[in-house]
């Protein structure tokens, strides 16, 4: 293509020279500009590249102007993204046990060239992927996109759902037949991605692992039946310790007054507190699924988290913990 057919795209270059190769530390002067322009098959003159550069300015582009007359230098004060805002977003994608370690080195790699060259490289190098627990479970994006839909639509989905045996191998739940759902939401929970629907099958609101679903399709002369008016997402998740399920039920604590940040991480800071008979403790009563997930959460804390009532709830918690000890003794 000759040289002055790339003029059109002369704005463009321009813009991505500045993203990817300046910053306050590495400043371009204009013949550096030129240079590069000219590796794209560009030309450029000193002139015209006062008004490009007020172009971008005026865009929304901010890019500097430093030194003096003599020895003037420009470079992109800021983009889209902060280095540490992007370093930020590669952690949480590696951390994140719902993609897939090739996923998350892909994905890496996409915010690495939001950054400038120089910083680039340190995004990908700050993270480590394989040494932490990933998912194995390539077919989860495309489940994802069509859950997604099903819910947009209102319709109702159909899946696989599994879990592994001893021997790691697949155990498909429901005999091996579909599982026919009303998405409502995917919801992310305890490092978990899940979907939240009306399950047929229990006539009640469940919650299924996003990664452990597998050839999800919509039915799409179906309609989903529609959430309860009372349905509440939040506060169906916030009662569900490992999104177990279990008997939803009301649970009164005795806390300690040195797990309050626990219990405002778990339960929100808008739950009433009320006054324990002592001035070491505080009382809380809130709804929660009673499961063996529940009560080990209470466990973690030993004699710190009292169950007050209800007296059954008591009692259970009682003797899921001396089944521990006896099989300890």
């Amino acid at each position: 293509m000759p040289r002055s057919s790339n003029q059109k795209l002369k704005l463009m270059v321009l813009a991505d020279i500045f993203r990817s190769e300046s910053d306050e530390e590495h400043p371009l002067t204009l013949a550096d500009i030129i240079e590069k322009l000219g590796n794209n098959g560009i030309e450029a003159e000193r002139k015209s590249l006062y008004d490009d550069i007020a172009l971008l300015n005026q865009y929304g582009m901010d890019i500097v102007k430093s030194g003096n007359s003599r020895s003037t230098v420009y470079y992109l004060a800021s983009g889209d993204f902060e280095t540490h805002e992007l370093k930020l977003l590669a952690d949480a994608v590696a951390c994140s046990k719902f993609i897939t370690e090739k996923k998350s080195r892909e994905l890496i790699a996409k915010l690495g060239t939001l950054a400038n060259r120089y910083d680039a490289g340190e995004i990908k190098r700050n993270v480590i992927v394989s040494d932490r627990v990933k998912n194995a479970n390539e077919q989860i994006y495309y489940n994802i996109d069509t859950i997604q839909q099903a819910i947009r639509e209102k319709k109702k989905i159909k899946f696989l759902y599994f879990d592994y045996d001893r021997k790691k191998s697949k155990r498909y739940h429901n005999e091996g037949r579909h599982s026919v759902v009303s998405p409502y939401a995917l919801c992310w929970r305890e490092e978990n991605y899940y979907l939240v629907g009306y399950y047929e099958k229990y006539d009640a609101v469940s919650n299924f692992r996003a990664d452990k679903i597998e050839k999800a399709e919509i039915i799409w002369d179906e309609k989903r039946v529609e959430p309860p008016k009372d349905f509440n997402l939040n506060e169906y998740t916030k009662k569900r310790f490992g999104m177990f399920s279990g008997e939803d039920i009301r649970v009164t604590l005795k806390v300690h007054n040195s797990l309050s940040g626990v219990i405002f991480d778990r339960f929100g800071k808008n739950i009433t507190v009320y006054s324990s008979d002592d001035d070491d403790h505080f009382i809380i009563n809130q709804p929660i699924t009673a499961s063996p997930i529940f009560y080990g959460w209470v466990c973690q804390f030993g004699n710190k988290i009292e169950i007050l009532e209800p007296e059954a709830i008591r009692k259970d918690f009682k003797k899921y913990v001396n089944g521990i000890y006896k099989m300890y003794t």
